[in-house]
């Protein structure tokens, strides 16, 4: 009998220890599975601040002439009037964190892998009104510069801003400062930086060139109605081996370019000078959002013989330095109808490389003077198109560029108007 009691305690004890034992695994296994549910989900909480987006341009254009000369896309080959281009195809990786931002852009075409984008910007932990970006990123100048390739209403940018700011983004510095979305402050907006001034390639010189913008813009309390008006500066230098400079003179009623006073010594830099003006209006009625948006600029160029834009790489003038005064400008008019995927395009563009001359003005030869050429030959262009945005995703557009060149008969090929009109039908897929 003892003997069963014992046996019978033994058992008694194997099983409470197994079923204590089992509870202590299962609550082992909650506890892990816990806490590798709070590392995954750190680790989802970490990959939602990694964003991708991207989208792919392709488009046929078609030209008026063999080889013409173009600000759509870049000059067509000698002997085609016609091509097919994926103008761009971009890819972009951004960090969003609760004070900093990190920004990887690159473009892969037809001719090659470029980097659009490559910049980080912190936001202060106070106020979260000034931030500070530093990489290659888009010029801090006028309206049109900054505006997404993705929503333009037309395939370019206009031929002034082609010409003062290729490639769009500079190498650089700068420190914005705005208040948050619920400040009475907010639609003020201030942007200063430093930048190396010869588009997105290394400094190759001394001299770091200062670009500034002020803007506002706000919209009505029933949000039918918004503006904007901004004013910009750019203050910078042209670097030159040559150190001879010519500025444009009077020779007895010829307008042409003569050598400025003591040149060829120590002016190895050139003063680059830009002001800009823009506003933006945008208004809801029954017959749909009609907008109109505008740049103005002008100021001082330096250039060589051959080129009025502005340096788009490492390398420096080695001629003889032009200066030259400019002005040139841009006005879109967008209207998009009501409950619809259709807007109709007019935009309108102009830029005068040497205002200080005109017409038939341009090519004439004095003695001792230097005589303009097709550099300094004015430019408009009018825009007519349709988009169609089909989804958030999906977009059509048709667009045709009327090109009008200044006319000149002292100027060879120029006495007339060129044939350079292109069309371009293009598609976007965004992502």
């Amino acid at each position: 009998m003892k003997k069963s009691i014992f046996i019978l305690v033994v058992l008694l004890f194997m099983v409470a220890s197994n079923s204590v034992l089992a509870q202590q695994k299962a609550a082992v296994s909650i506890d892990t599975i816990a806490s590798q549910v709070t590392r995954l989900s750190r680790s989802v909480q970490a990959l939602e601040k990694i964003k991708f987006s991207g989208y792919i341009q392709a488009q046929f254009q078609i030209a008026d002439t063999l080889g013409a000369k173009s600000f759509n896309g870049g000059d067509f080959a000698p002997a085609s009037a016609q091509r097919f281009q994926v103008r761009r195809a971009y890819l972009k990786a951004a960090y969003n964190g609760e004070l900093a931002t990190y920004v990887l852009q690159i473009n892969v075409n037809e001719k090659g892998f470029t980097i659009r984008d490559a910049y980080f910007s912190l936001k202060d932990p106070w106020l979260k009104a000034f931030s500070l970006t530093g990489g290659v990123f888009y010029r801090p100048f006028g309206y049109e510069l900054a505006f997404s390739t993705s929503q333009r209403e037309s395939p370019e940018l206009a031929r002034v801003t082609q010409s003062l700011f290729p490639n769009e983004r500079d190498l650089g510095s700068s420190v914005t400062f705005q208040m948050p979305a619920k400040s009475k402050w907010h639609p003020i907006k201030i942007e200063a930086g430093l930048f190396a001034g010869n588009s997105i390639y290394a400094e190759t010189d001394n001299k770091l060139d200062f670009i500034g913008r002020l803007g506002y813009a706000d919209e009505s309390k029933n949000k039918k109605i918004s503006y904007g008006l901004g004013v910009s500066y750019y203050n910078g230098a042209v670097y030159d081996t040559n150190r001879l400079v010519y500025e444009m003179g009077d020779f007895g009623g010829v307008k042409a370019y003569k050598k400025v006073a003591g040149s060829g010594d120590d002016s190895s830099y050139h003063k680059r000078e830009y002001i800009g003006l823009d506003g933006q209006f945008s208004i809801n009625t029954v017959i749909g959002k009609t907008s109109v948006r505008a740049d103005y600029m002008f100021g001082t160029q330096p250039g060589s013989s051959k080129k009025n834009t502005s340096p788009s790489d490492t390398t420096t003038i080695t001629g003889p330095v032009y200066m030259r005064k400019f002005n040139g400008g841009v006005v879109y008019l967008i209207h998009t109808f009501p409950n619809s995927i259709h807007s109709v395009v007019l935009k309108y563009d102009f830029y005068d490389p040497n205002k200080d001359l005109n017409g038939d003005q341009v090519g004439q030869t004095a003695t001792g003077a230097k005589a303009t050429n097709n550099t300094d030959v004015a430019y408009t262009t009018w825009g007519f198109g349709y988009v169609a945005e089909v989804n958030k995703n999906l977009r059509f557009m048709a667009y045709y560029d009327l090109v009008k060149n200044e006319k000149s008969k002292n100027l060879k090929n120029y006495g007339v108007d060129l044939k350079d009109n292109i069309f371009t039908l293009r598609v976007q897929y965004k992502f």
